[in-house]
Parts: C-alpha cells; sequence; structure tokens
C-alpha cells in the first residue's frame, strides 16, 4: 500500500453513515459473498437432484438399455434423441432450481437493484493492466491464500466423512450391496461438503460485511460535510433561528398593548396576559420575557397604560409557558385574583371564572 493511501485509511476513522451507504450501493458497491451464492446452488442443486433422479432417473436407464440393446437394423438416431430428451428432463430442474437460487442468494444480500448505474460498461474494468495488478497484487495474494484456505477446509470435512474400513469391506460383496455400499458413501461425502460450504459462506459473509464497512468508513471531515449537506449550514440554521426568534419577539411586543396585565418578577421575568370576557374560557398569555426582554415589555406595557401587578412566584411559573397558550387549570385561582384586582381599578365587571 501506497503512502497516501495508508494515510487516508488511518484518516478514515468513523463509520459509514447510512446516506453514504446507500450512495454506495446505488453505484454497485454492496457486501456479496460468492461463498454463499456458491452454497445456495449446490444446495439447491442437491435437493433438485435428489427430487428428480428417482423419478426421471428410470425412465433415463430405460432410454439408455433401449440404445445399448437394440439391433444394427435399428432406428438409432430416434433412440438417440429420446436418450437425449430424458436426459434433458432430468438435467433441466436440477439447472432450474441452481439459476433460481444464485439469484435468490444474490438479491438476499444486495436487495433489488435501485440504480442502472453498475449495468453501465465501464472500460476500466476491460483494462489488462488493472487486471493483472488485482491478480499479482496484494489482493490477490489474499483471495488466493483464502480460496487455499478453503478448500483446506473442505477437503478435511471430505476425509473425515470418508470411512476407509467400509469402502476395503464393499470390494468383497456382491454387486448389488456395492452399489448400495458406493451410494451411502456418496450421500456421506455430499453432506459433509455441504456442511463444510455452510461454515465457509457464513464465514465469508461476515468478512465481507466487514471489509465493505471498512472500505466505506469516512473521515471527520466527510463527515461534517455530509451532516451539513442534509441538515443544511449551521451557519444558516442559526440564521434562520434568529430570524425566527425575531419575528416572535416582534410578535410579542405588537400584543403587549392589548393586554390585559403583565405580572413580574417584578425585575428578571415578565409576562403578559390577554382576556376578554365573554371570549375566551381561559386567559392566554400573549408575550414573556427575561432580562432585557422583561424591561421591553414592562417598557410598552407602561407606555399603553397596561397595568403591572408583581408576583414573582406566579411570574415564573408562567413564563415556562408557549406564548398564545391559554393559562393551565392550576393558575386559574391567582391569575384570576389579579384580573378581579385589575378590572376593579378600571371599574369593570367581574373577573374570569375558574371553577
Amino acid at each position: 500500500m501506497a503512502e497516501g493511501e495508508r494515510k487516508d485509511a488511518e484518516d478514515r476513522t468513523e463509520a459509514p453513515t447510512p446516506r453514504r451507504l446507500e450512495r454506495a450501493r446505488a453505484e454497485g458497491q454492496v457486501a456479496l459473498s460468492r461463498d454463499v451464492t456458491g452454497f445456495a446452488t449446490l444446495l439447491a442443486a442437491t435437493l433438485a437432484a435428489a427430487l428428480a433422479l428417482p423419478a426421471l432417473g428410470l425412465d433415463l436407464l430405460r432410454a439408455m438399455r433401449a440404445v445399448l440393446i437394440a439391433g444394427p437394423e435399428a432406428e438409432t438416431g430416434r433412440l438417440t434423441l429420446a436418450l437425449a430428451g430424458k436426459a434433458a428432463l432430468l438435467l433441466l430442474p436440477v439447472l432450474g432450481a441452481t439459476a433460481l437460487a444464485a439469484v435468490l442468494a444474490t438479491l438476499a444480500q444486495t436487495g433489488l437493484p435501485r440504480s442502472a448505474k453498475p449495468l453501465k460498461p465501464s472500460l476500466a474494468r476491460l483494462n489488462p493492466l488493472a487486471a493483472l495488478k488485482r491478480i499479482l497484487g496484494p489482493q490477490g495474494a489474499f483471495e488466493l491464500l483464502r480460496t487455499l484456505l478453503k478448500l483446506l477446509g473442505v477437503g478435511w470435512a471430505l476425509w473425515l466423512a470418508v470411512d476407509l474400513t467400509t469402502l476395503a469391506a464393499a470390494l468383497h460383496r456382491p454387486p448389488g450391496l456395492l452399489l448400495r455400499t458406493a451410494s451411502e458413501g456418496a450421500m456421506r461425502l455430499l453432506v459433509a461438503a455441504l456442511l463444510a460450504f455452510a461454515v465457509l459462506a457464513a464465514l465469508d459473509l461476515l468478512w465481507v460485511r466487514w471489509r465493505h464497512l471498512r472500505q466505506l468508513r469516512m473521515t471527520r471531515q466527510e463527515l461534517r460535510e455530509e451532516l451539513k449537506d442534509t441538515e443544511g449550514d449551521p451557519h444558516l440554521k442559526a440564521r434562520r433561528r434568529r430570524l425566527q426568534e425575531g419575528r416572535a419577539r416582534q410578535r410579542m411586543m405588537a400584543a403587549v398593548p392589548k393586554a390585559t396585565v403583565v405580572i413580574t418578577n417584578p425585575t428578571h421575568y415578565a409576562v403578559a396576559l390577554r382576556y376578554e370576557q365573554g371570549q375566551a374560557a381561559a386567559p392566554r398569555l400573549v408575550a414573556k420575557g427575561v432580562d432585557a426582554m422583561a424591561a421591553r415589555i414592562r417598557a410598552v406595557a407602561e407606555e399603553h397604560g397596561v397595568p403591572i401587578v408583581s408576583n414573582p412566584p406566579l411570574a415564573r411559573a408562567l413564563y415556562r409557558l408557549e406564548p398564545d397558550t391559554e393559562i393551565p387549570a392550576e393558575h386559574w385561582q391567582a391569575v384570576a385574583e389579579i384580573i378581579a384586582y385589575v378590572w376593579r381599578l378600571r371599574g369593570q365587571g367581574a373577573a374570569p371564572g375558574h371553577g
């Protein structure tokens, strides 16, 4: 690995985001284990052969016998065509099951294709120098080592399944028993091969997925840029938030002159309430502020003659509410007493009900 590639790999310390994984998938970069596909096709071919061979194999043997015992005057061409047809019928289920298993095993790992980009021809894939570099390079050597280890594992499993004593004894048995012994031995070898391939496929799937995620790891700079693309520039978001807060303050200040009363802390908090008898079930909080904003609310209230009442506990409690929110029931009693007091000063009617 070159120095630049090693440095780039060291910088990629962050796990790939879902967006990067989706983008890689659209470009055809998926975690695909060929061993899983190979195991699926082998298993499907074995099951299809086991199901089709008893029924179709007998017809094939009969056709072969007819060809062998036919005399010179027989229509050997017709018999040969019949034999070829029986052989095709025997192979067709096996080939169909194998192809279907390969497709399903691939789709199970990669999902349905979401882009036609991987299907586009690429001259880079046809470059013989690049292919030779992959074969003779470190990656090619590693794949060769993996292949040898797989062959060793399958060979070891087959060796364990072979019963040499039984095979030696079978040589002294009648032909009928010899065929039965050979069939049982072949079945043991087939089961051992399937189990070995299943283990290798599971290990290869874990390895392929780990390598795929490692290749798609991101640098911190790439992660920040992607977050900026998906969530927006933090500076723009902060600016939009400031604009929204400014508009909210303008709406609150515009509502203060129409408020019924302003309740203060007396200097740190200020909340403006509005209640119109017969038009609302409960008073509403139309403006609130703390420190400088509270001072502005008090100034506007004084300018427009809105009564200001000091009640620190109630002011702090109401400050937790959002603007343009009705006063909750637990504060109706305290708010009603303040509004009743304000209305008595103005000579208005009764206070808002709270029962």
